[in-house]
This record gives C-alpha cells, sequence and structure tokens, in this order.
C-alpha cells in the first residue's frame, strides 16, 4: 500500500457571512531522495503515488539512462522516503552535467538550470501526429473528468499520455514536472510506441516542462493554461506544438500549427 495522496485536515470556513467548521482534504507533500549507485543524485517533493515511474523517467529525462533496462535494481523505501536504484552499468556522475540539488513542487529556477544537461538531452521531435479542434476539446474534458484528487484538493497536477482520440493513461502530482516524468517511466516500462501520442496537461507550459515533454518525444501538448516565452522558444526549436488556454469552445495555438486541424481538416501554417 503507498502512501495517501491526501490528508483531512480541520478548517474553519467563512461563506455567507458566516464562520462553519469543516473538514477539508489537503494534498500530502512528500519528499523522495534518490541514491544512484550508493551516491545521492536528487530530492524530489512530489506525491507520494506510482514513485517507481518517477524515479525512471527521472533518471532518463537526466540522461542517465535511456531504457529501463539500464536499471539494474529500484528500491524504493517509502516510511523513509529514499529510492536506491542500482544501475546496470556502473557510471561517474559528473558534477559538469548533474548536480544534487533540492527539485521543488513549482517549476523553473533559473535558465542556467537547462543549460548543461537538459540541453544536452532534449530531443528534437520528428513525428507529424496531428490533432484535430474537437480532439483537443475531448481530450482536456477527459483529463479533467478523470482528476478526483484535484477536485479533492484544487492542489494537484495532472497529466495524460494520450493517443489524439483518447487517454492512454493518466498520472496526478503536486508537482507539475513530477507528472511528466511519471508519464515518461511509465513508457520506458511498457515500451510503448509514441509516434501517434500526445500531452494533454493541467498546468502552465513552462520551459522545463516544454523539455520534458521533448525527452519524451512527444510532438504536441495541450493545457488549459498558459505558456511562457521561453517554453515557446524552445518548442518552435523542438517541433512541438503547444495548444494552450483549452477551455470550453476556444483555444490558442502557440507553435507549430501544422499540427492542430480544424473541423473541415485543414490546419493553420504558420
Amino acid at each position: 500500500m503507498g502512501k495517501s495522496v491526501t490528508h483531512s485536515q480541520k478548517i474553519i470556513k467563512y461563506k455567507d457571512s458566516v464562520f462553519q467548521k469543516l473538514d477539508d482534504e489537503v494534498a500530502v507533500e512528500y519528499p523522495l531522495t534518490i541514491v544512484v549507485d550508493g551516491e545521492e543524485f536528487a530530492t524530489m517533493v512530489c506525491t507520494p503515488t506510482h514513485l517507481d515511474e518517477m524515479v525512471i523517467g527521472f533518471l532518463a529525462s537526466e540522461g542517465l539512462i535511456r531504457v529501463s533496462d539500464e536499471i539494474k535494481s529500484l528500491t524504493i523505501d517509502e516510511s523513509r522516503g529514499f529510492a536506491y536504484v542500482e544501475l546496470a552499468t556502473k557510471r561517474s556522475i559528473s558534477k559538469d552535467f548533474y548536480s544534487k540539488r533540492f527539485i521543488g513542487s513549482c517549476c523553473g529556477k533559473s535558465r542556467q538550470f537547462y543549460f548543461y544537461n537538459d540541453m544536452r538531452t532534449a530531443k528534437t521531435v520528428t513525428n507529424q501526429t496531428r490533432v484535430t479542434v474537437d480532439q483537443c476539446f475531448h481530450l482536456m474534458k477527459r483529463l479533467q473528468e478523470s482528476s478526483s484528487d484535484f477536485q479533492a484538493t484544487g492542489g494537484i497536477h495532472n497529466a495524460a499520455l494520450c493517443t489524439p482520440s483518447e487517454l492512454v493513461v493518466m498520472r496526478s502530482d503536486i508537482g507539475r514536472h513530477n507528472t511528466l516524468d511519471k508519464i515518461y517511466g511509465y513508457c520506458l516500462q511498457h515500451r510503448l510506441s509514441l509516434a501517434d501520442k500526445v500531452i494533454a496537461f493541467s498546468g502552465r507550459v513552462s520551459s522545463e516542462v516544454l523539455l520534458k515533454v521533448s525527452k519524451i518525444g512527444i510532438g504536441i501538448i495541450l493545457s488549459k493554461s498558459a505558456p511562457t516565452t521561453l517554453a515557446l522558444e524552445l518548442a518552435r526549436d523542438l517541433g512541438i506544438a503547444v495548444v494552450g488556454f483549452i477551455r470550453d469552445s476556444t483555444l490558442n495555438v502557440y507553435t507549430h500549427s501544422e499540427k492542430i486541424i480544424d473541423v473541415d481538416g485543414e490546419c493553420f501554417p504558420e
């Protein structure tokens, strides 16, 4: 049994000019320290679900592994908050590319965060998957309908791996980037083909989020929220279509509009 992702908390709620005592659900915040071949590598603040997927996806996004078979063993001590990883092939963790760092639940530390390993492992996406505007609305609706933890707490982000027509798997976390690491880990564990896949996402599309999508190898990200300028610069370079503010019957196409098709089957070339 894994740890609970929500915690019941007594609160005082003020509504309609009246104070009330209520039980409220609060998102659990859990630190997990990853130890690789006996050396502490990173501490992640996360939601304590699908931790094996998150560790595998994180190590792949950092460039330590390319496939899950490169991990000889993975042991998670949930009670102490440690994940112990033994690689099949021992390697030196170069401080020029990797650093023992604290990764918080909010995205983006600074541009320096990306200059070394992230830019080394980011991939240009060359697949030609396209989605219709109706599929964008459908996938975002399905993502929101599946987000019971967000509905309970208001403090959880969600990401889903999708085909153009349906959700394949959804993962939740207090950290936007952690949801994508979990998705990446799932893909590696199950050796999924990503040629026709799309990411549906609940949060802001920051540069860190965009880079993780590129490392997974997905060419379209759909979000109900906004992108940042650096994310869009990277998306243009890496071949990723960014679609944001997907709400009701409106959406914004920011990059690679040739991948988004209207109701008549026409795209909008940039």
